[in-house]
C-alpha cells in the first residue's frame, strides 16, 4: 500500500514539472511595447541640469529624454548628473543638459523585440533605453525595473508567492 502512495505521489510531481512555465524564445521575442512602461520625462535642449534634477525628483524617475525640435538627442540620467556635473562640481544651475547628456543614445522602436532591448542594456550598461517613433520622437523610456516587472509577470505564483527572506543559517562554524 506504501508503494501505491509513492507511486501516486511521483506521478502527481511528474505532472506539475511538466507545466512548470518557462521563459523562452518566444517570450524575449515579443515586441518591446508589450512591456508596461510610464511616459518620459521630455525636455528641450537649452533647459538646465537642475531643471531636469527638478523634473526627475517630483515625477520619481531616473532619466530625461532631451530633445531638439521635438526629435531625440539625448538622455540625461542619474549617473550623467553624477559624473558629469555634481561630480566635477560644476553649478548644475548654469549647466545645460546637452552639455552632461549622452548624446544620440541607441533608441528602439516599439516593434522592436524585447531580446534586442535587453541586450542593448545588457551589453552596453544602460539602465534606461528609449523608445521612438518612426520621426524619432520620444515615446517611452525602458528601465531595468520595467523588464524584471515583465519577466515576473510570467511567473507570478511562483515569484509572488516566496517566503518574505531566503532561509540562512547562522549556525555554521566557517563562512563556506
Amino acid at each position: 500500500m506504501d508503494e501505491e502512495i509513492l507511486d501516486e505521489e511521483w506521478s502527481i510531481m511528474y505532472q506539475e514539472s511538466e507545466h512548470v512555465k518557462v521563459l523562452d524564445s518566444n517570450t524575449f521575442n515579443k515586441p518591446v511595447k508589450n512591456i508596461k512602461v510610464r511616459k518620459p520625462l521630455v525636455l528641450n535642449v537649452g533647459k538646465t541640469v537642475k531643471d531636469a534634477v527638478g523634473l526627475m525628483q517630483q515625477k520619481r524617475l531616473g532619466c530625461v529624454l532631451v530633445v531638439k525640435e521635438g526629435k531625440l538627442a539625448g538622455i540625461l540620467t542619474e549617473r550623467d548628473i553624477l559624473m558629469k556635473s555634481v561630480g566635477s562640481g560644476k553649478d548644475i544651475a548654469k549647466v545645460k543638459v546637452e552639455e552632461i547628456m549622452t548624446p544620440d543614445p541607441e533608441a528602439f522602436q516599439p516593434e522592436d523585440s524585447v531580446a534586442f532591448v535587453l541586450n542593448a542594456m545588457s551589453s552596453g550598461g544602460y539602465r534606461h533605453v528609449p523608445i521612438v517613433d518612426e520621426r524619432d520622437r520620444p515615446l517611452a523610456v525602458v528601465s531595468v525595473k520595467d523588464v524584471v516587472k515583465f519577466l515576473v509577470e510570467h511567473f507570478p505564483q511562483e515569484v509572488l508567492n516566496l517566503p518574505p527572506r531566503p532561509i540562512r543559517r547562522t549556525d555554521q562554524i566557517d563562512g563556506g
